[in-house]
């Protein structure tokens, strides 16, 4: 079961508001300079388990919309973000085929397999047909040395382990980035903006410093 929602304002205040302005400006270069690739500047696009709103802050879409367990998600989020303070397993009040991206970045493993598997059928259900789930997730089997050392991880999660995740619920995988990026912001070593671009544009770097997966999946055709 997720943590509940004050617990989640005091463990997520304590670990990233120190580091707040360096993670958005990691984030303007990552969505600019990568992400954006997968989302049309007319698109809608949910970002699950928004957390601070880096993601949903940074890309350019015609409809954004963060969704978190934590209500401090409507302080988070920029002007023009709609937020939903939803579980991540039960979007009610996100329409049925309504949404084209669906983002999300560090989650599955705060949670059980029950909702990581819960969680797809409904992305599943509100992605539009054609429509693309983005996820960026720390991969186990290349940092597992520090994986634990969050109070809040529950759950090993590595690449492979989500291609099945995928099928299970329906989704086929169009791409999937083993190593990606570092195991976290803390532990860049290209940390300033210009450092970033350059690693973005460097993939023989990924396979030296990346520890998260970056995948990308569709729901199977019917």
């Amino acid at each position: 079961m997720e943590l509940e929602s004050n617990g989640l304002k005091a463990l997520y205040r304590n670990r990233f508001d120190k580091e707040s302005e360096q993670r958005q400006e990691t984030w303007d270069v990552l969505c600019r300079d990568f992400f954006q690739t997968w989302v049309a500047e007319d698109a809608v696009v949910l970002d699950l388990a928004a957390g601070h709103c880096e993601f949903i802050n940074n890309i350019r879409a015609g409809r954004r919309i963060a969704v978190d367990l934590n209500p401090d998600v409507k302080v988070r989020a920029a002007a023009g973000v709609e937020t939903h303070v939803l579980r991540s397993d039960d979007l009610v009040e996100i329409a049925e085929q309504s949404v084209d991206v669906v983002f999300i970045s560090n989650f599955f493993e705060h949670v059980s397999r029950e909702v990581i598997l819960a969680t797809l059928v409904e992305v599943r259900r509100v992605l539009r047909p054609g429509g693309r789930l983005l996820v960026l997730q720390p991969n186990v089997r290349f940092c597992a040395r520090d994986y634990w050392q969050f109070f809040d991880h529950i759950t090993p999660v590595d690449d492979r382990a989500l291609v099945e995740a995928f099928a299970a619920t329906g989704f086929d995988v169009v791409k999937n980035i083993p190593r990606f990026l570092p195991y976290t912001t803390k532990s860049w070593l290209p940390s300033w903006p210009v450092l970033i671009k350059a690693y973005l544009r460097m993939p023989l770097a990924w396979r030296v410093l990346g520890a998260q997966a970056f995948m990308v999946a569709t729901p199977t055709a019917a």
